[in-house]
This record gives structure tokens, C-alpha cells and sequence, in this order.
């Protein structure tokens, strides 16, 4: 008599036997130069299996072949190089499969991409809640603008001071844990907000706090990628194994890390959506307290995502073992090559000063339009809380268009044979000059009506994007050895204007009244000086720093 049963089972490797037609794990299997069997990789699955068993005997046949198939050991060594993969399960088997969670088969880099990705919407989003909330905050603690933009401009000191730092600790620990920190650090800043908002030095330190773990998310996102794409290189381009393991291929690279850091724009967008309706109906404490349980719930799921078994965790863990011994063994030794680096070199360059006056520049007007923008709408154009803040999320949300296009361009002018530093020349022209024009003529009185002012300042601060193909790039172009250190050189200079620009608008708009004066003139004084400079000193010339050093 036929007897149901059902029962979970975890298979990690078996050795395919007695099957005729065996199960496809990937597209191209790992095949042996010789004449050896080939072998596949299946990562660890969960399982409810239901099976009808017609007789004991069958049964017993049934737990024998479950048993045979078991691999007891596993030898990652010369083995790996010369088979090309691992062993897997290939069996065939009466019933059907219920894989549970069911986002249990997502290739595992798509994973590390997403929630990576994510921890950049909830960055910028807890980046931007306070450019919304401290309309009310204002008014019910009595801050003039020159407090408020100190409150705001907080921010930045920690997102300065923790720009070279974080690069050092991710090269150290590891991105994914300097990650981790990060996100947990600046979500618990984010959550004490509202508690410390009535003590002015505890609410700065608080937004000090949330500058420091935002400050070292992008290094450590870089890290992150970087490690699991170097592997791809040791193994093998083409090897198929490694979409299952959680790397990276090295030719999607470049997408994983325009899905990763895209995430700033649309955590923008998101910020300012959501802000409004919550201060409305809750009171503006509940967009730090949602805000920051959105980073501690992220912090605690990430670690499932980072934990979960697979040929690619043991692979990583074996690899970093290696690594993590040598590490600690010889870390003084690698801080102490940082030294080494040519500081003298970087700062006798005229092009690498070009680029840490432009980075400057960019960053005043960006920076100081993020942070005062929604008051501007506000106070100025006399728009309500809501309609303040939808408006604010035009320029980010055209960004994300201009930026495809402006990448396209680029890349075109230079595979058709235009020379990059013209590029380059051509893509920050645009950036520095389409802002500034637009704030030229919402600054002269036209009697515009409040919408067509809306319209030229979105214009304008989308087209600034157009950066992202122009200074941005040129740090891997002259120097792709140093790339990552010029990009912190520039970055810790271009969050100076956080600290220095945002506070003086507020400084000025209390001294002036005018917006005029106090937002539009500085940036657009940078964004001209900066053009100048650009065009005359810029260059994408490759340079050798290491012997000028």
C-alpha cells in the first residue's frame, strides 16, 4: 500500500549517480581538460520533499541512494584550478521541490547589490529629512537662519573628517563590516534626533554621528565590490561557478556600481516624498524615528544576506582567512606604506589641483542647494510644506536621466577618437555653466511666476550632473593606481562647502534677507571661477606620480 511521506532534507554536495538525464545547474558546465568527469555546483538548498513510498524495500532503496550521494569532505586546493568547479547534486528524484524562501535561488551578487544599493537609498534619505523637517523645528525652537544652518551644515564635519579614514579601515576590515557600522551608526544618530533636538550640542554630535557613518559607506561600498569582483580574476572570466558563489564578474562591474550609488539619487527622491506627509501626520519627530528603523532593520537583514551558506562563502571565508592572517600580520606595515604615497606629487600636479578646486566648487553649489532649496520654495515662492518639498525632488529625480545621457555622450565622443581631456573639458563645462545660468536668471527680478522658477532651477542643477562624465572621471583617467586616494583627496575638500557654504547661507540670509545674495551669487561666483580653471589647467593625460614622488 502506497504510504505518503514528508520530510525536509539539506543536500550540500552529492556525487551524480544513476541518472541518465541530469539536472542543468548552469548554462556552460565546468568541464576538465582531461578525460575526467564533469562536475557542477549546486549551493545549499533547503527542501520539503514529498515522496510516495510503495514498499519498505523501496523505502530502504530510497535511504540508501540519499546516503551514497554524500560527499564527507571537501578539498579546495590545486583541485579547484584544475577541475574547474566542484561536485553537485544531479539526482532525479519522483516528486517536486518547495524552495523556501522563495528569494533563495536569486543569484547571490544580485543580492549583495541590492541590499548594498539600499543602504544608499536609506543614506541619502536620512541625509535629506532634515532639509524638510527643519522648517518645523525652526519654528517651534525659535532657530533663526544662521542656527539652522548650522544644524544642518553639523552633517558635514563628520561626513569630511571620515573620508580617508574609511578608506583605510575597509582596506583593513573589509568593506562589508566598515559597511555595517556605518549604516548602524548614522540609523541610531538618526533615531536620537528628536531626543536630543531641545540640546543644541547633543543634536549637533548627533548629526556629527550621521556624517561619520555615511562618510565611510561610499569606500566601503567600493571595497565591497572590488573584493568580490577580484576573485572573478583568479578563477576565471568565464567561469560559470562564480554567479552562484556571490561575485562579481569583472565586466558587470560597472553596472553594479551605477546600481549601487544610484541609490543616493533615488534615496533623495524618497526622502523628500515621504518627509512632508509624515511631518504633517505625525509631527516631524517620525521621519528620524522611521528613517533610522529603516537603517537598524536594514543593518539586521543584511546580516542574513552576508551569512548565508554557499560554495562562495566557503570559498571567501578560506580566502580571507588567508588574507585576514596576512593582514593583521602586516598591517602596521600597510599603514605605515600609506606614507608612501606622493602626497608631494598630487599637490605639484596642475591638474590634480584643477580637480580639487572644481570638486570644491560643484560641491558649494550642490550642496548648499540641498540643504536650503525646500526653505528657498518655501519662504521665498511661498509654496506649503508638501508642494515645498515635491518640487525639491525635481532635480534629483532629472539627474537620474541627465546622467544616462550625459555617460552615453561621453562615451561615444570618445570611441569616435575625440581626445578624453576634451571630453572631460566639454562634460564639466556644461555642469558648472547650466547651473549658474539658471541661477542667474532666477536671481534678476523678471517677475517669472513661481512654477517657470521652479522649471530653470531643476534645469539647470540636472544638468550639473553632467559632472559625473567630467571631473569625476578623471581621477581613474590620469591616474588609475592612485584613483581611489585623489578621489579622497577631492571628496575631503569637497565637503568642506557642507560645512563652511551651508552655515554662511544661513549667515547671510539672516544679515541680507535676500536669497538672492545669500544662495545663488556664491554658487554661481564658484561655478564661473571653477569653469576657468577647469578649462585652462584639467587634464586626463595619464601621470606618473610614483616617480615624481
Amino acid at each position: 500500500m502506497p504510504k505518503f511521506a514528508l520530510r525536509t532534507d539539506i543536500n550540500l554536495f552529492s556525487l551524480p549517480h544513476s541518472t541518465t538525464h541530469p539536472i542543468p545547474i548552469f548554462n556552460n558546465s565546468f568541464k576538465h581538460h582531461h578525460h575526467h568527469q564533469n562536475l557542477n555546483l549546486l549551493p545549499l538548498k533547503r527542501r520539503l520533499r514529498f515522496k510516495f513510498s510503495c514498499s519498505i524495500k523501496e523505502k530502504e532503496k530510497d535511504n540508501l541512494a540519499d546516503t551514497t550521494g554524500v560527499l564527507t569532505g571537501l578539498k579546495i586546493d590545486d583541485e579547484l584550478e584544475q577541475n574547474g568547479g566542484l561536485v553537485s547534486d544531479s539526482e532525479e528524484k519522483e516528486g517536486f521541490d518547495l524552495i523556501l524562501p522563495p528569494w533563495k535561488n536569486v543569484p547571490q551578487r544580485y543580492k549583495l547589490i541590492g541590499t548594498t544599493s539600499l543602504a544608499f537609498v536609506i543614506c541619502n534619505m536620512d541625509k535629506v529629512n532634515l532639509s524638510i523637517a527643519i522648517i518645523p523645528m525652526s519654528h517651534q525652537f525659535g532657530w533663526n537662519s544662521s542656527v539652522a544652518g548650522l544644524v544642518q551644515s553639523s552633517f558635514f564635519w563628520g561626513y569630511a573628517l571620515s573620508q580617508l579614514p574609511g578608506g583605510w579601515l575597509s582596506k583593513i576590515f573589509g568593506g562589508r563590516v566598515v559597511l555595517q557600522v556605518g549604516v548602524l551608526t548614522w540609523s541610531l544618530a538618526t533615531a536620537l534626533v528628536p531626543v536630543l533636538a531641545g540640546f543644541m550640542p547633543g543634536l549637533v554630535l548627533s548629526r556629527i554621528l550621521v556624517g561619520i557613518g555615511e562618510g565611510v559607506s561610499p569606500s566601503a561600498a567600493t571595497d565591497l565590490i572590488a573584493r568580490h569582483t577580484s576573485l572573478t580574476r583568479l578563477l576565471g572570466k568565464g567561469n560559470s561557478a562564480l554567479h552562484n558563489w556571490g561575485l562579481i564578474p569583472v565586466e558587470e562591474r560597472s553596472r553594479a556600481v551605477s546600481f549601487v550609488f544610484g541609490g543616493l539619487s533615488v534615496g533623495s527622491v524618497a526622502g523628500l516624498l515621504f518627509a512632508p506627509p509624515l511631518i504633517q501626520n505625525f509631527g516631524w519627530e517620525s521621519v528620524f524615528y522611521l528613517f533610522g528603523l529603516l537603517g537598524i532593520a536594514w543593518f539586521l537583514g543584511f546580516q542574513f544576506v552576508t551569512e548565508e551558506p554557499s560554495i562562495g562563502a566557503a570559498l571567501t571565508s578560506r580566502s580571507q582567512s588567508i588574507s585576514t592572517t596576512k593582514s593583521w600580520s602586516t598591517s602596521m606595515e600597510e599603514l605605515g606604506g600609506s606614507m608612501k604615497v606622493p602626497w608631494k606629487a598630487f599637490f605639484q600636479s596642475r591638474a590634480v589641483l584643477a580637480m580639487i578646486y572644481a570638486h570644491f566648487c560643484g560641491s558649494w553649489g550642490h550642496y548648499t542647494c540641498l540643504s536650503w532649496l525646500p526653505t528657498y520654495f518655501s519662504e521665498e515662492l511661498d509654496l506649503n510644506l508638501t508642494e515645498a518639498a515635491w518640487v525639491s525632488v525635481l532635480p534629483p529625480l532629472a539627474s537620474i536621466f541627465v546622467t544616462s545621457i550625459a555617460a552615453q555622450l561621453a562615451d561615444n565622443l570618445i570611441s569616435r577618437g575625440v581626445e578624453t581631456t576634451v571630453v572631460r573639458k566639454i562634460c564639466q563645462t556644461i555642469a558648472f555653466l547650466s547651473p549658474a545660468a539658471c541661477m542667474i536668471l532666477t536671481s534678476l527680478d523678471l517677475g517669472l511666476p513661481p512654477w517657470e522658477v521652479v522649471a530653470i532651477l531643476t534645469g539647470g542643477l540636472a544638468l550639473s550632473s553632467f559632472a559625473l562624465s567630467g571631473l569625476y572621471c578623471t581621477h581613474q583617467d590620469i591616474s588609475p593606481e592612485y584613483a581611489s586616494i585623489l578621489l579622497g583627496i577631492t571628496n575631503t575638500i569637497g565637503a568642506v562647502p557642507g560645512i563652511v557654504g551651508v552655515a554662511l547661507t544661513g549667515y547671510l540670509l539672516d544679515s541680507t534677507h535676500s536669497w538672492s545674495i545669500s544662495l545663488f551669487v556664491p554658487s554661481i561666483f564658484f561655478y564661473l571661477t571653477g569653469t576657468v580653471v577647469w578649462l585652462a589647467f584639467a587634464s586626463s593625460k595619464p601621470q606618473t606620480f610614483s616617480k615624481r614622488g
